[in-house]
């Protein structure tokens, strides 16, 4: 008899049949790709990953998320010493007086707080569940929605163990990527995305001594330049009260793109699984951990990632700018650590790297410069309160084609023509008169 499930008899017993799935649920040795002898049947397989999870709620098992992140946390990670985080406080004390004169929003920092990695996890896992979870739950989602709508509704329990299965390996998957990334962050506003309590301003200690080696700048210096940008995103999210949810907003636009391809998923299964022994943990160990779910762009997806890094560098920029006008005359060392943060946040590091190809979600504002370049030619054309008007509404923005030139961004505006006090009050007569 042929080994291709589809010349079997029909036993009524796979709703699968004639579907991608067919090959995973028709048990037996038949089920795994040909010419590999001793593979044990998916049902195996997939009974040994129930076995390894615990019950949990919604599309990602978190728990399991934090437990890895938290064992891939890089150690030694000692809680910042009292005066350290005297060191943090001071740090931002200082850059909030210096951003003053910088930019028309005040303070936004309410509280100061030098972090470990592991506290970085912890005080920041509440919003990535809101950046990581639409995308885990359209992808948790999408394997059934794959499925012809008969095989859909004979195979309830399997699609139901197998959208657990997903979330588990997800959840391995973002906390190993989280783990990663708390071993590199050097503040709670790093990646761009506010991760903690609005006001919250928090640095990681142990990391920026790691950052700051072979720059050949004093660390009292590198401590205040990352204070700078950290109370700059601070006020901009603070007082851009839409910004929060608009960023949110390209990630869940991003989640909805996701097209689950049935086809491709069972290719990658076939080849992750060569080798893999359901009762041995290290080896499924490795299945967990190969980045199985990870799929092409679906092109609305393209271009939700594409307003994503529009935003993240238009704050980017408009940190960089600020923070660049606080240091012009008072931190000779500004422009070396200017130059090595825009590399940093432009490339992004490795863990930056591997969240992106194992959840999807790239961080990474490439175009910081040109935003830098932007804001800046703005506030000398029409000054400060103009550049940072922009920011009233989103439709106000800069977009991808203004980063393309940024020198051009409304340029033919000029700074508006000072009003005398008559002229003023004549203005605001007619705002509370308007009859008059």
């Amino acid at each position: 008899m042929s080994d291709d499930p589809a010349d079997r008899p029909d036993d009524g017993q796979n709703p699968f049949r004639g579907t991608p799935f067919e090959a995973f649920f028709s048990g037996g040795a038949g089920g795994f790709p040909a010419g590999v002898p001793g593979m044990p049947d998916l049902s195996q397989l997939f009974g040994q990953i129930q076995a390894m999870m615990q019950p949990y709620d919604g599309p990602l098992n978190w728990d399991l998320a934090l437990d890895n992140a938290r064992k891939a946390v890089a150690q030694p990670d000692p809680s910042p010493t009292q005066k350290q985080k005297d060191a943090v406080a001071d740090a931002l004390r200082l850059a909030d007086h210096w951003l003053d004169a910088t930019t028309s929003f005040p303070s936004g920092v309410t509280s100061t707080t030098a972090w470990s990695r592991a506290e970085w996890l912890v005080g920041t896992v509440d919003v990535w569940k809101v950046l990581v979870e639409p995308v885990a739950l359209q992808s948790t989602q999408g394997i059934a929605q794959a499925l012809p709508p008969e095989a859909r509704a004979q195979a309830g329990p399997i699609i139901g163990m197998l959208g657990k299965a997903v979330g588990a390996m997800l959840g391995t998957q973002v906390g190993s990527a989280l783990g990663a990334l708390a071993g590199e962050v050097l503040s709670v506003s790093d990646v761009g995305v506010p991760l903690a309590t609005p006001g919250r301003a928090a640095l990681v200690p142990a990391n920026i001594a790691g950052f700051a080696e072979g720059l050949d700048v004093t660390e009292d210096d590198v401590l205040l330049y990352l204070a700078l940008r950290e109370a700059a995103h601070q006020r901009l999210f603070a007082h851009v009260p839409w910004l929060r949810e608009h960023v949110i907003g390209a990630v869940t636009d991003y989640a909805r793109g996701v097209e689950i391809n049935a086809e491709g998923i069972q290719a990658r299964i076939e080849e992750q699984m060569r080798g893999v022994d359901p009762t041995n943990p290290e080896s499924m160990q490795q299945l967990l951990e190969g980045g199985l779910f990870d799929m092409p762009r679906s092109p609305q997806q393209e271009a939700a990632l594409q307003r994503l890094e529009t935003v993240l560098a238009l704050v980017e920029g408009w940190v960089d700018e600020v923070v660049g006008q606080a240091t012009a005359e008072r931190m000779p060392a500004a422009a070396k650590m200017q130059e090595a943060v825009r590399r940093r946040r432009a490339a992004g590091g490795p863990a930056e790297q591997t969240f992106a190809s194992l959840v999807g979600l790239e961080l990474r504002p490439r175009r910081l410069r040109d935003a830098s370049t932007l804001w800046g030619s703005l506030r000398t054309r029409q000054g400060v309160e103009a550049r940072d008007g922009v920011w009233m509404h989103p439709d106000l923005l800069p977009t991808a084609a203004d980063l393309d030139d940024p020198l051009g961004f409304r340029e033919d505006a000029a700074a508006p023509e000072a009003l005398t006090d008559e002229d003023f009050d004549a203005e605001l007569r007619k705002l509370l008169d308007p009859d008059e």
